[in-house]
Formats: C-alpha cells, structure tokens, sequence
C-alpha cells in the first residue's frame, strides 16, 4: 500500500489498464505532474508492476514506455473493483462516466469475490483463515 496506495498511483495503474504507456500520456490523462509521474513510474518498476521499453520515433531521442507486467496486470480486478464501487456509490444513477465490458459482446463485467471453480461468493460466504508460516505459528 505505500506505492500503490497513493492516489497518483492508482491513476497511472488505471491509465496503463487502459492502454497508456508513454510517459507525457499518462501526465495529461492522469492530470498530474511530470515530477509525481516519474517518481511513481519508478517506484512501479522498482517493485515490478511495470517493464521499461526503448522506443525511438524518427528523428527525436530514445525514450522509454512502461508496459505492465503479469505482476502489474494482475492488480486489474482491484482497480476496476474501486472503479466499480465508486460508479455504485458515488455517481449519478446511470452510474460513472466509463464501464467495463467484454470486448466482444459489450456484456458489463462485474468484478467480485468468487472461487477458483468460478462460483459467486457473498461476504457472508467468505473465512480468513492462516496460510503457509502463519498457518505454523497458530498451531504452535
């Protein structure tokens, strides 16, 4: 949570769900600094969530965009579940300004708790239980 947990964070993991992978796009779609960009893409490399990759367009410098990596993919359910939530609970009735759909049918997609067998769970449905060296120190 101290890297993903910050807001800008969050933005820029929202814009390269997206497809955003250049720095200046990910400062204007995210309307955030150049200096808060840079210092949060580091961190997101640093912990792997993204990879650097050269790219030179015809007559300017080497630059670098920052694609996901399987890492950073996989935070996609818990950033379109907070943009779920917040199209619910914060916005109009018609919900916020974009949805998730399947690309091919435009079937809403809902993101939520379910078993690896595929089966939807409720909250009541959930148990937290102790797993692998926490698991060793409850039955000590």
């Amino acid at each position: 949570m101290d890297v993903i947990g910050t807001r800008s964070s969050m933005l820029i993991l929202r814009e390269a769900f997206y497809g955003t992978t250049r720095f200046d796009d990910f400062a204007l779609r995210a309307k955030i600094t150049d200096a808060i960009v840079a210092t949060r893409l580091k961190e997101l490399t640093d912990i792997g969530l993204f990879i650097k990759q050269p790219y030179r367009e015809p007559g300017k410098r080497t630059r670098y965009e920052y694609l996901l990596t399987d890492k950073g993919r996989d935070l996609l359910p818990a950033v379109f579940a907070l943009m779920q939530w917040g199209n619910k609970h914060l916005q109009a009735e018609e919900g916020g300004p974009l949805r998730l759909v399947e690309r091919g049918t435009g079937e809403p997609v809902v993101i939520g708790p379910r078993t690896g067998s595929g089966r939807n769970l409720d909250l009541d449905d959930l148990a937290i239980v102790a797993n692998g060296d926490w698991a060793d120190q409850q039955n000590s």
